[in-house]
């Protein structure tokens, strides 16, 4: 059942990044202009994401549990560290010269593009990567679901 509405997530998700045209990097790349030619697509299709979200986690804050009563551990958000630091300006600049982060990356792996491909190839090298140079414990697998798990969450 988990894997089903995972699937289905995921597909809605993907669905939702075709129909705003966020699976175009011209669309981001105009988004990050803000100098220039700027699009706000990006920042109402952001809004429109953390409409829908907010009551979610709103929801998992209060009773950390999901509506199937799985336990939900939620990371701690309140610390910022060099690995934190060093992985955000690394996406940033990934996106800024691309303008394909890694959702809409895997939806243009579709399209069988060879910018896809070496985008995905970089992201899943900069992982692997990542996973050797920072080394903490994974989160705690299971029946609970950890969000935002990561070196400080409480799940660790």
């Amino acid at each position: 059942m988990r894997f089903f509405a995972a699937l289905a997530a995921g597909v809605l998700f993907g669905s939702g990044l075709l129909l705003s045209g966020m699976t175009n990097p011209a669309n981001v790349l105009a988004f990050l202009d803000v100098g220039g030619d700027w699009n706000p697509a990006l920042a109402l299709t952001m809004g429109g994401a953390i409409l829908i979200a907010a009551p979610a986690f709103l929801f998992l804050r209060r009773r950390h549990l999901t509506l199937r009563g799985e336990f939900v551990v939620i990371a701690d958000q309140a610390r910022v560290d060099r690995p934190l630091l060093a992985g955000s300006a690394i996406f940033g600049l990934g996106w800024g010269v691309s303008g394909i982060c890694p959702e809409p990356g895997l939806v243009l792996l579709t399209g069988l593009t060879p910018a896809a491909f070496v985008f995905v190839g970089a992201m899943l090298a900069g992982m692997l990567l990542g996973m050797r140079l920072v080394r903490h414990p994974a989160p705690k697998c299971g029946s609970d679901v950890v969000l935002g798990a990561g070196p400080h969450s409480s799940a660790d």
